[in-house]
């Protein structure tokens, strides 16, 4: 059951600026409130015979910092407007598909910008918005950044 609550994902891009700013609107058509999250993680790097991994090159006090810092910054331009509809802020720590399937999972909506950088030029979805959408267990509404 939905909780009045519309769950948005932010990174500081342009296209999740954009979704912030599209979920906003929504909520104060709906009379919900919005909680913007940003997920973060250890950075992934390539080691020669182990492939891909996470690796902890910094301190996990010092990413979340970070993480806040943008947050901070997202919040910081919007107008006073935005900022009364009941706007909350979450960090949350790991897969950022995973971590936002499980902050909307009782949330009326799901909303992920997406800049389309998957392996493929054209691609349309991005990893992160194209897993939620095939998984959420609620609406997912994903807001596409500009082609450039």
């Amino acid at each position: 059951m939905a909780d009045g609550r519309i769950v948005v994902g932010v990174d500081g891009s342009a296209p999740s600026k954009a979704a912030l700013h599209w979920a906003l609107d929504e909520a104060r058509r709906r009379g919900a409130s919005v909680e913007a999250v940003y997920v973060w993680q250890y950075p992934s790097v390539a080691l020669e015979r182990f492939g891909a991994t996470s690796v902890p090159v910094m301190r996990a006090e010092d990413l979340e910092k970070a993480a806040q810092q943008v947050v901070d910054e997202v919040v910081s331009g919007l107008s006073e407007e935005d900022r009364a509809t009941g706007l909350t802020t979450r960090l949350e720590r790991g897969h950022p598909a995973d971590a936002l399937l499980a902050a909307a999972k009782d949330a009326e909506l799901l909303v992920v910008g997406s800049r389309g950088l998957g392996g493929f030029k054209g691609m349309l979805l991005g990893s992160v918005s194209n897993h939620v959408a095939h998984h959420a267990s609620v609406p997912v509404v994903v807001i596409r950044g500009n082609a450039g």
